[in-house]
């Protein structure tokens, strides 16, 4: 199945996010997040890596713009989460985490939580 950008925000629950990628200076994947009223809770991360842009500015240096992380739902799904660095003036209530695509859906009638 190929994969479904999704692009909309989700909303992490308090207390859930990965101490261990903080202590490392990284957003800290959050285990359980809400999207669309639906309870998510991610039980393994597969995969993450980091976006990154030039200054804006014209310094020439580069910044890190996204931490992306691959993830396995409780239900069986893989989604690509993202935690925006930054936001930009009059961005959507300063919305940092987002759902960018559904790589694969659990299979129809698998046990949802």
């Amino acid at each position: 199945m190929p994969s479904s950008f999704v692009s909309e925000p989700i909303v992490p629950v308090p207390g859930t996010f990965d101490a261990a990628g903080m202590s490392r200076g990284e957003p800290g994947l959050p285990r359980q997040f809400r999207w669309r009223r639906k309870l998510v809770t991610v039980v393994q991360e597969l995969e993450s890596w980091r976006d990154h842009g030039d200054c804006r500015n014209g310094s020439g240096e580069r910044y890190v713009r996204r931490h992306v992380y691959r993830v396995l739902t409780d239900d069986g799904s893989i989604l690509r989460v993202y935690f925006q660095r930054s936001v930009g003036r009059g961005a959507m209530g300063k919305t940092r985490w987002w759902l960018h695509s559904i790589e694969s859906c659990a299979p129809v009638g698998s046990p949802a939580q």
